[in-house]
């Protein structure tokens, strides 16, 4: 064969059509895992060559996931007709696996909504508040933990690593009764044995599960949540020995906490777990799988001092110094799964490195003691080329989706084993060499621009303090002035306007025309509820990073790329292949537009280059803080044409900035310098009558508060009530915020509709640590994936909130 091969992924069927009639899932629903496929017809499965994959995309490559997700939750469709979707997509996948003759197929990293929220399942570690009595959890309880339900809150949800996946975070304390509550792992193993595959059971190991929890509300900080894996270990126990029952032959266990900078007692706590598991593990081969960075050196030593694992995993992309590492201590007949397949990107890979990268790993442990596996999970990337419609044929050769990876992973094996196929790997070299040569990845005065921009720090002339008194004597907003954070709901006919519109099927005049009647119809409720602050909802825009790629030069844009970011949502990453430019204006004329249609402020609103940087998929050919100055340089001269245009509010959303925070703090001062030089570049130029805000949510933000303070941004809102007010405690601490700051008062991922009281009360505990001069008012992020009703509610509570509050404040 001359060329890899855009295997497509077997069909996943439709989701099958439920009558209207039907009522909604009883709540005596079903428990969590699906039906085995006992009649299915088996899979032939060709010998396989020594090859592993960590995990694959679960949404499906048209999404079939997220469509049936959203159907069983409007009540559209039933429980079956969900796992049945579920059960497709999972065959199909392990399908596309046995035929590119995989050895190691994982199962269970398949999930309605997240493994952590699955792990948390089969642990039966419930939160208190949603009464739950025992049992095995099923969907309702499972969703509830998930998105919360009219009468309590959703658990709080944040950053897996350093990625744009979001976890469900667990709530431990101390009088949490742990017990087996979900039997998912097994029956997703029974389910691909009834298939005839001997899949590799995957499980969040106990080290990484109890590490990225957080204390229970109520229990003191200083809790130690490793005092808990004595009462968690039972439990896998239990599970390993149910999947020993079931027939499994290998366990992986996936701790990703071990590139994390852990201290001594937290790798011994490491070591003591697995040796408690150790008679449960007999009998099994145990993979350990780490993956986002190297592994630390102490880490490494205890791992390979572990007597009950077979194989140990690494991520040889983003951790290549853990290979110096193996040179010098590798236990001998262990096996090395070399994760040298980028999960990460869409990145061809360069077959001929990574062959060089085995052949090292062969001089070190032996040939047949090499596994070619890939960095981490391909959850983090798109799944399958072949459904890309939008690619030219050259930018096309230059991408691999998770469908392609796994051929890669192949093709990488039969190599190493003898069977290297030369006219594949010509075929590579030859599109790895095209990308380098093309005229249209440099731009020579752009790579100028950003040597030069380096020799600045590129502040404003005053400081923030003069700067809000010179806003507020233009803008005259009142105490605890109530904004949103730009996004309004997107309906299903303003998603069919903008296709159409796409598609040409629709003038621009009257695309313009229906973008306007939706901004009048947001302005007008805005105003009606009282808030101070507008937006116009961000009608014409699929994507807060997609907008802005699709009208800058060195960007490209999939027709599928999905990648899943939390539960249902599905975003679509840009490829920056290229240097970046900004051809000409991209939100002037909108944000003129809505900004007529009100005397109250409207907000210029733009995405920063550091979050349009974290949410593409970034070219791998030169540094990340290269190309995050170069959209820095094309964002400042958008800020410069709004404040020309008359907007005195401008919003540059840095949601994504700690999502690139380094895992090693060793390295966390580097990233944290250039990424915030970046957002100051963008609005250096501004007067100070201009009020620059930006954006944050869903990340631990305490620990890089320092950072964000020297961001220099007049008004700051960002995420707080989902997580507990966790950001509160920073100001508790001592941390003094001169700038404005709205951390938000109600968490946008619940339908839950918050009652003023509710609102008020944590107004108040804002203002226990935050002066009443510089607190704003908002939700935690946009509304986009709200309903109108939602909002209304939820926005008007607000409101009044903010006015009872506004007038105690007064009287006193």
């Amino acid at each position: 064969m001359g060329q890899l091969a855009l295997q497509r992924l077997p069909p996943v069927a439709s989701l099958p059509k439920r009558p209207p009639s039907l009522p909604p899932p009883s709540s005596a629903s079903p428990s969590l895992p699906c039906t085995t496929a006992s009649r299915r017809p088996r899979f032939y499965v060709a010998r396989a060559m020594s090859s592993h994959i960590v995990g694959y995309p679960r949404i499906g490559p048209k999404r079939e996931l997220k469509f049936a997700l959203e159907s069983f939750w409007d009540g559209k469709t039933g429980v079956d007709d969900l796992q049945n979707v579920a059960a497709n997509l999972r065959k199909s996948i392990w399908k596309h696996m046995a035929d590119a003759r995989i050895k190691y197929i994982p199962s269970n990293t398949f999930s309605y909504y997240d493994q952590m929220l699955d792990t948390t399942a089969m642990l039966g570690a419930v939160p208190p508040r949603y009464n739950w009595e025992g049992g095995e959890i099923g969907f309702d309880l499972y969703f509830s933990m998930a998105r919360g339900n009219a009468s309590v809150p959703a658990m709080e949800m944040t950053k897996w690593f350093d990625t744009n996946y979001h976890y469900i975070v667990p709530e431990l304390g101390p009088d949490v009764n742990f017990s087996y509550a979900s039997h998912k792992a097994v029956v997703e193993f029974k389910e691909a044995k009834a298939l005839g595959l001997d899949t590799v059971p995957v499980l969040i190991g106990p080290m990484t599960y109890l590490l990225l929890s957080k204390p229970a509300k109520g229990v003191e900080k200083s809790f130690c949540l490793l005092s808990l894996i004595d009462k968690i270990l039972p439990v896998y126990k239990e599970v390993l020995a149910d999947l020993k029952a079931a027939g499994a032959r290998w366990i992986q266990f996936d701790e990703p906490i071990l590139v994390m900078d852990l201290d001594t007692s937290q790798l011994q706590a490491f070591s003591d777990a697995y040796s408690y598991m150790e008679s449960s593990l007999a009998g099994l081969n145990v993979l350990i799988a780490t993956y986002f960075a190297d592994v630390p050196a102490e880490a490494y030593k205890t791992l390979m001092s572990l007597k009950c694992v077979t194989g140990f995993g690494f991520d040889l992309v983003r951790g290549l110094e853990t290979i110096d590492l193996i040179k010098v201590n590798f236990p001998r007949g262990k096996l090395l799964f070399a994760g040298v397949v980028d999960g990460r990107n869409i990145w061809a890979n360069d077959l001929s490195a990574s062959l060089k990268t085995l052949q090292t790993l062969e001089d070190i442990v032996g040939k047949e003691k090499v596994v070619v596996s890939t960095s981490c999970s391909l959850l983090h990337t798109a799944v399958d080329l072949v459904n890309e419609i939008k690619l030219d044929k050259e930018l096309k050769s230059w991408l691999a989706f998770a469908a392609q990876k796994v051929i890669e992973v192949n093709a990488l094996a039969k190599s190493f084993s003898g069977a290297k196929d030369e006219a594949l790997f010509a075929s590579n070299s030859i599109r790895q060499a095209s990308r380098r040569s093309s005229p249209r990845v440099t731009n020579a005065a752009v790579q100028q621009d950003v040597a030069t921009i380096k020799k600045s720090d590129h502040r404003r002339s005053t400081e923030v303090s003069v700067r809000l008194q010179a806003q507020q004597k233009k803008l005259n907003l009142p105490a605890l002035p109530t904004t949103t954070i730009g996004s309004f709901p997107q309906t299903a006919d303003l998603r069919r306007i903008r296709r159409e519109f796409k598609a040409k099927k629709v003038s621009d005049i009257d695309y313009v025309q229906t973008i306007k009647e939706e901004y009048e119809k947001v302005v007008k409720l805005q105003e009606e509820l009282g808030i101070d602050v507008l937006v116009h909802g961000e009608a014409e825009r699929n994507d807060m990073v997609e907008f802005f790629g699709e009208q800058l030069s060195g960007f490209a844009f999939t027709s599928n790329g999905w990648v899943q970011s939390y539960g249902s949502r599905c975003v679509k990453p840009p490829i920056i292949f290229g240097d970046v430019t900004r051809p000409k204006a991209m939100t002037v004329f909108w944000s003129s537009m809505a900004q007529k249609m009100t005397q109250r402020p409207m907000k210029g609103m733009l995405t920063g280059p550091v979050t349009i940087l974290n949410w593409s998929f970034v070219r791998n050919d030169q540094p990340r803080h290269e190309t995050c100055f170069q959209i820095a340089l094309a964002i400042k001269d958008e800020v410069e044409d709004l404040e020309k245009a008359g907007v005195t509010i401008i919003q540059i959303d840095e949601a994504a900035l700690r999502e690139g925070l380094p895992l090693r703090k060793s390295e966390q001062k580097f990233y944290l310098d250039w990424a915030v030089h970046a957002f100051r570049i963008t609005n250096c130029g501004v007067q100070d009558t201009t009020q620059i805000h930006t954006h944050m949510c869903y990340s631990n933000f305490n620990d890089i508060i320092h950072s964000i303070i020297d961001m220099d941004a007049d008004v700051i809102t960002i995420e707080n009530s989902r997580s507990d007010e966790k950001l509160l405690s920073v100001f508790h601490e001592g941390v003094k915020y001169g700038a404005g700051i709205g951390p938000g008062v109600y968490d946008i991922h619940s339908p839950r509709i918050p009652s003023a009281e509710e609102i008020a009360e944590r107004i108040n505990k804002m203002l226990a640590v935050l002066d009443s001069k510089v607190l704003w008012v908002n939700p935690d992020c946009g509304l986009k994936t709200r309903k109108y009703s939602e909002v209304k509610s939820a926005l008007s509570n607000m409101v009044s909130a903010a006015k009872l509050i506004r007038s105690q404040l007064n009287k006193s």
